[in-house]
């Protein structure tokens, strides 16, 4: 990975040269001719694989499973062609969540911080996939009069700069030298900002939820950070104005009222990310706790008390309040699903498989249940049918890296040892690191013991993600 770090440098100065702000083309026209989709979706991915080497991210499945499920729910309503979306879940507390070319879906944890309901959650997303939609960056490069595809990938390198920062002290240096040009760059111009708004608007609406949740998730931002220094990096990028707002305002009370605010899922879903941002158990506990003294009725507060009490290694106090939500909603997968991690944490594995066992025959197809299968599986010191599981669960999960990770470990655990280098090749290639990759899969072939069609098969990926390699280095050139 580190051919990238003088790559951003040599971007950040093309991104130097200010842009020229001209009117937006109308959909279909030279845009395409300049970066067509399928160039999009190429860029997309191979940006994608550099951003998850550079980041550190969330691994949740069942946070992974939420915003995958609620951004499909907004695309089948949205005016986006090609669904064929990437998502990215980036472990800071910062608000922030981007679309970038290809369908690729970033999201920062802080979003569910900041975000209070699920309506206003869904806001900023339908927003960015209103970029997507109507395919901003390119029509921003055609605007500009650069005709060549490696500005896209400039775009997308100041993304990663600043998505980078946190916690890569050495790309934010690169990215502090060039923050003034890298922010223009990737900020829209207000039309485009404008038009996602409103498109974004009417998806919410289409979608089933209010869409008075965008401008009310503005104003509150705007009124938190009107005089703060260093804002979000979702307000540098999407700059809030009181125009935007009564905008906004005016779009979604051309609505009738009635939609969706929030649900009981995002609130748990909040919580599971609130906890993973306290300093400890013991102060999420805390915080919890006195929520539910306000309002003993709160069960998302209840639910994240449990989680808390659970890591806190108070085992009897998250099994009552665990088994009383229980009582409410006997099936909730995200419920059963702690209850789950309580039992294994006491080892109870009978206890444990038998509920997983029940809730997959109720949701055989649920991700978050697929996965807590599998750990099971480990726990109990079977590799080889949790190998099993692995395989299955790449066939609905082919781009994921967390599942690759664990994939290589399991096959190492179960002597599958050629077929560890070959998880590994495609974790390392997934997280754009393509030298250990190709590295991973000379090691497989070495222990492919004379089995000719076996190493025929290694041979062709390794030239698969040879030509990737090339194609990377070629567009970042």
């Amino acid at each position: 990975m580190n051919f990238l770090r003088p790559t951003l440098l040599s971007l950040a100065c093309l991104l130097a040269l200010p842009a020229p702000a001209s009117d937006l083309p109308s959909l279909g026209d030279a845009s395409s001719a300049i970066v067509s989709p399928e160039q999009e979706h190429q860029l997309g991915r191979a940006w994608l694989s550099l951003l998850r080497g550079q980041v550190d991210q969330l691994s949740d499945p069942q946070l992974k499973d939420f915003v995958e499920t609620s951004v499909y729910r907004l695309a089948e309503t949205s005016q986006l062609q090609d669904r064929r979306l990437e998502f990215v879940l980036l472990n800071s507390p910062q608000l922030n969540a981007f679309a970038a070319p290809g369908g690729i879906i970033g999201v920062n944890g802080g979003l569910f911080l900041y975000a209070q309901t699920e309506a206003e959650y869904a806001s900023v997303l339908a927003h960015e996939l209103a970029h997507l939609s109507q395919r901003h960056f390119a029509r921003n490069l055609e605007a500009q009069k650069r005709m060549q595809v490696p500005m896209m990938a400039a775009m997308l390198a100041g993304i990663v700069a600043a998505a980078a920062g946190a916690g890569d002290a050495g790309i934010a240096a690169i990215a502090s030298t060039q923050a003034a040009a890298i922010q223009e760059q990737r900020r829209f111009s207000r039309q485009n900002e404008q038009e996602a708004d409103r498109i974004g608007i009417l998806n919410l609406e289409k979608a089933g939820y209010d869409p008075r949740a965008m401008p009310s998730m503005f104003e509150r931002l705007m009124r938190q950070y009107r005089y703060d220094r260093k804002p979000p990096e979702f307000l540098l990028t999407h700059p809030v104005t009181e125009s935007r707002i009564a905008d906004t305002r005016n779009r979604a009370e051309q609505y009738q009222a009635g939609g969706a605010e929030d649900s009981l899922r995002y609130q748990l879903m909040r919580a599971r990310v609130q906890l993973s941002y306290e300093e400890t158990p013991g102060m999420a506990a805390k915080r919890f706790r006195t929520m539910l003294d306000e309002n003993p009725k709160l069960d998302a507060a209840r639910y994240g008390l449990a989680i808390a009490q659970t890591k806190a290694g108070q085992l009897n106090e998250a099994r009552t309040n665990l088994e009383a939500l229980l009582q409410k909603a006997p099936e909730d997968i995200v419920y059963n699903l702690a209850m789950v991690d309580l039992d294994i944490t006491a080892n109870r594995l009978a206890d444990a498989q038998k509920r997983v066992d029940h809730l997959l025959g109720l949701f055989p197809g649920n991700y978050p249940l697929k996965q807590a299968r599998i750990d099971l599986l480990l726990k109990q010191n079977q590799p080889q049918q949790a190998e099993k599981a692995l395989d299955e669960l790449l066939k609905s999960r082919p781009h994921d890296p967390d599942i690759w990770y664990l994939v290589a470990e399991t096959r190492g655990l179960s002597g599958n040892i050629v077929g560890l280098h070959q998880a590994r090749a495609e974790f390392f290639a997934l997280v754009g690191d393509y030298d250990q990759a190709i590295e991973q899969l000379d090691f497989a072939k070495r222990r492919s013991n004379g089995n000719f069609q076996l190493a025929s098969r290694i041979d062709a990926r390794q030239k698969e993600l040879m030509e990737e390699q090339k194609m990377v280095k070629d567009m970042m050139r």
